[in-house]
C-alpha cells in the first residue's frame, strides 16, 4: 500500500505578539514511504555516535545551538559537527518540505491566527490535491506539543484528503521529525539574517550571515516541495 508520511514541528506559540518572537513557523517534512532513507539514518547514527551520543540520542537543533539542557558543556565544535550530521542527512534523504511562517499581529486573537494558519495550509493542500491523493494512506506525525496546531492539522486534513491517520510521535524514535525541527531553526535564522545580527551563540555555530546563507540556508533550499 502507497503511504505518505509528513512530520510537523512548530516553532513560536500562540500567545500574544512578542517582539522578541514575532513569528509562528510550521514544517512539514514529507516522505513517500517506498523511497528507502534506512541507509541515511544508519549513516546519521553511526556519525552520532562517533560523537559520543547513543542511536536514540535527540538532535534538538534550539538548544543544541544556545548550549541548553543537554548540550550545556558541549563545545562549540561539537554542537555544529552535530548539526552538520542531521543537515547532511537531509541532503542525502529522499524527502521534501514545506515551511509557514506567520507573523504574529499585535492585538490579533488566538482565533484569528489559527484561522489564518488554516486557510494557508488548506491552500497548499488544495493546490496539490493530485499528489496527495496518489497516496493510499496518508500519516501525519505530531507530538501534540500544542494542541491549538494539532486542532489545525485534524481540520485540515479532515476536510481536504479523504482518509489520513495522526500519529503522536517521540522525537527519539524519528529522524524525520528532528528534521522538521532542523528546519524551522533554518528558518528562524533565515528571518534573523533579514532583521539583524546572529547573537554569540549563533555566531560560534554558524560563524557568519554569510557563512550561514552559504553552507546552510541556500543549500536546503533544494528540498524545497
Amino acid at each position: 500500500m502507497s503511504c505518505l508520511s509528513i512530520f510537523v514541528d512548530e516553532s513560536g506559540d500562540f500567545g500574544p505578539y512578542d517582539s522578541k518572537s514575532p513569528y509562528y513557523i510550521v514544517t512539514l517534512v514529507i516522505h513517500d514511504q517506498s523511497k528507502d532513507i534506512a541507509n541515511h539514518v544508519q549513516a546519521l547514527n553511526a556519525k552520532v555516535q562517533s560523537l559520543g551520543f547513543g542511536n536514540d540520542f535527540v538532535i534538538h537543533t534550539a538548544p543544541l545551538i544556545r548550549r541548553e539542557e543537554i548540550f550545556v558543556n558541549e563545545p562549540p565544535n561539537k554542537r555544529r559537527s552535530l548539526f552538520i550530521s542531521l543537515f547532511f542527512f537531509v541532503l542525502k534523504s529522499p524527502i521534501s518540505y514545506k515551511t509557514f511562517v506567520f507573523g504574529k499581529r499585535q492585538g490579533e486573537t488566538t482565533l484569528a491566527l489559527e484561522g489564518r494558519m488554516a486557510r494557508e495550509m488548506s491552500l497548499f493542500i488544495r493546490q496539490n490535491l493530485a499528489f496527495f491523493q496518489s497516496f493510499e494512506d496518508v500519516v501525519l506525525y505530531y507530538d501534540n506539543g500544542q494542541h491549538e496546531l494539532n486542532r489545525i492539522l485534524n481540520y485540515i486534513l479532515s476536510t481536504e484528503l479523504s482518509s489520513y491517520t495522526l500519529r503522536k510521535v517521540l522525537p527519539k524514535d524519528y529522524k524525520l521529525f528532528q528534521v522538521a525541527d532542523l528546519i524551522c531553526t533554518l528558518q528562524l535564522l533565515s528571518l534573523k539574517c533579514e532583521s539583524g545580527e546572529l547573537s554569540k551563540s549563533e555566531q560560534l555555530i554558524f560563524h557568519s550571515k554569510r557563512e550561514l546563507r552559504k553552507t546552510f540556508l541556500g543549500p536546503i533550499q533544494k528540498k524545497r516541495f
